[in-house]
């Protein structure tokens, strides 16, 4: 194998001349893509599942990641008393374990006197008590008591598909700088029409930290440890040390936090992070992305403009890099990899936004992050809300900083249409 060169880069730093050693790296290698975490049938009956060869903590299995992240809660276990599922595997399961769900949320909220979006207050049990401080409108409860409802006060309705999982760990090892990077090439190249935005959200795990947002639909989280200590408790309601407080104490039976270390010292939440960091990323259809018709709809996809947002290639840090606030370290399953996420992972208004905020700035209201098209072929509904029934309706909703996208598809023949389409159902 052939060592790296030396690189010696001179860079001007408040007056001086500054030379930083650089090394150049070799080509990267491609991350690892497959459909292969079958679902767990029983429990302990042994499992198909491949991981991406990350490395397991002391005592721990991938197969056991994997049964916690299908384990079903009750409330003896922390479940609710508000929830939306119970256990990660029922929303995270198409194709298999850790895909996306044809379930949705609901949020909702309004505008205050200022013009800002706001959380709802949302009175439960016959009015004796309130949920109030986010958007999500919880679909289930443990009792009767607890069940949320959607208050009259609030004008501002959405709906928001579960995401995919696989492949995330991939995801969390892009560097921001990466991401920057991409948001200011997309307004140099448009004019700054096309302007992805790449918000600094808290680490969860590393109090006072921040990193740029890249998990669910607000960039919200910027670790997949606070994207799932999150979902434990807003989609089931399991308290954990990053969320240890619940959004009721109506019909509780257990007390904070509802996540502890198992026998082998590790939390629910360290599971999953681990299940979902040892994924493959979602693969292509090799079969058909060779025809013909899938390589012309590539380069239509592209001499349109849909890959401006949809990036087709990034390359995860070098294995060693410590990121997330100190908290993580990019094993080598993950480092050095190119991935295809078919996305940017940055917030963009094209005309279908929620209204809601959550995260960065108030001008996020009506953006979201641009949808990954790896594996878009598994789903049957598409867009944040599962709105579209098809790909072709999916690109035409796209207006805002993609109008001119949208209108160069318009302009495409029929026979143009459908092979950019194929292009897409290879994904």
């Amino acid at each position: 194998m052939t060592s790296p060169k030396a690189l010696l880069l001179f860079v001007p730093v408040s007056g001086c001349i500054v030379a930083l050693g650089l090394v150049a790296q070799q080509s990267a290698p491609e991350a690892p893509a497959a459909f292969d975490t079958p679902t767990l049938q029983t429990p302990n009956a042994g499992s198909q599942s491949v991981s991406n060869g990350i490395a397991e903590p002391p005592g721990d299995t991938y197969e056991l990641d994997q049964q916690i992240f299908e384990r079903r809660e009750d409330p003896a276990l922390g479940l609710g008393p508000v929830f939306n599922a119970t256990a990660c595997v029922e929303c995270h399961q198409n194709p298999v374990t850790g895909g996306p769900s044809q379930i949705t949320e609901v949020r909702v909220g309004h505008k205050d006197a200022n013009g800002n979006f706001a959380n709802p207050t949302v009175v439960i049990n016959d009015g004796a008590d309130t949920i109030s401080g986010r958007s999500l409108i919880n679909d289930r409860a443990t009792c009767p008591q607890a069940q949320e409802h959607v208050p009259d006060t609030e004008t501002i309705h959405a709906l928001r598909a579960v995401l995919n999982t696989l492949g995330d760990g991939f995801v969390e090892a892009i560097d921001d700088s990466t991401l920057i990077k991409i948001a200011n090439d997309q307004a140099n190249a448009n004019g700054g029409v096309i302007h992805g935005e790449a918000i600094q959200v808290p680490v969860l795990e590393a109090p006072g930290q921040t990193r740029i947002g890249r998990f669910g639909w607000k960039d919200q989280h910027s670790s997949l440890l606070s994207f799932i200590g999150d979902a434990y408790l807003n989609e089931m309601g399991v308290t954990n040390r990053l969320k240890p407080v619940d959004s009721t104490t109506v019909c509780k039976v257990k007390s904070d936090p509802e996540d502890t270390p198992d026998a082998i010292g590790m939390d629910a939440i360290d599971h999953f992070a681990q299940f979902i960091r040892g994924t493959k990323a979602p693969p292509r259809d090799l079969t058909l992305a060779a025809t013909p018709d899938a390589q012309a709809g590539q380069k239509l996809f592209e001499s349109v403009g849909c890959n401006t947002c949809h990036v087709e290639s990034m390359t995860t840090l070098p294995a060693g890099t410590v990121v997330n606030g100190g908290m993580f370290t990019v094993p080598d399953a993950l480092g050095n990899k190119i991935i295809h996420p078919f996305g940017d992972f940055l917030l963009h208004d094209v005309g279908t936004g929620d209204g809601i905020f959550q995260a960065g700035p108030q001008d996020t209201v009506n953006k979201l992050r641009t949808a990954p098209l790896w594996g878009v072929r598994m789903k049957a509904r598409f867009m944040h809300d599962l709105a579209s029934p098809t790909l072709e309706d999916a690109i035409e909703r796209h207006a805002g900083e993609a109008r001119h996208v949208t209108r160069r598809f318009e302009k495409l023949t029929a026979i143009e249409k459908q092979q950019l389409i194929t292009f897409l159902k290879s994904l």
